[in-house]
């Protein structure tokens, strides 16, 4: 075959170390647009990027280019780094050492592109440990209690 076509919807998600409320109003849309342009810059288009005052969840198409695991070390450390010149209280923030990341069938985008986007309204019921956790039960993932969080 001498093309190499490939359609990854994937939907990643992982939040803040140990969930602290960093991620303020003010650099929310900033935040996600860096991490939308990380994206980009590794030929993986994001669909959404969104997420509260204590994780991110982003909706993209991974390129074939790059490893997911290679993508979501420079999301994460870019923004890191990134987020701390903004100002001094960003000084200690750090996101959590994992991720999680999930396929998305591509006739499910408007749900999982909507489900991003109401994000605060959908955690005023859920945190995002029970979300998380239910994300793994619905993807019947095995994972070891003592380290979801970690």
């Amino acid at each position: 075959m001498p093309q190499s076509l490939v359609l990854n919807y994937l939907h990643i998600t992982f939040s803040t170390k140990n969930r602290q409320a960093t991620i303020n109003k003010n650099i929310q849309e900033e935040l996600f647009r860096y991490l939308g342009g990380i994206c980009n810059e590794h030929e993986s288009k994001p669909v959404i990027v969104g997420g509260t005052n204590d994780h991110v969840h982003l909706l993209i198409n991974l390129s074939r280019k790059i490893a997911l695991m290679n993508l979501v070390e420079k999301l994460k450390s870019h923004s890191s780094k990134w987020i701390k010149t903004k100002n001094d209280g960003f000084g200690n923030f750090y996101w959590q050492r994992g991720y999680g990341c999930f396929s998305v069938n591509p006739k499910q985008l408007d749900v999982v592109k909507e489900y991003i986007q109401n994000q605060e309204e959908h955690h005023l019921k859920l945190t995002f440990e029970e979300e998380y956790k239910r994300f793994l039960r619905e993807y019947n993932l095995d994972y070891d209690e003592r380290y979801v969080f970690d």
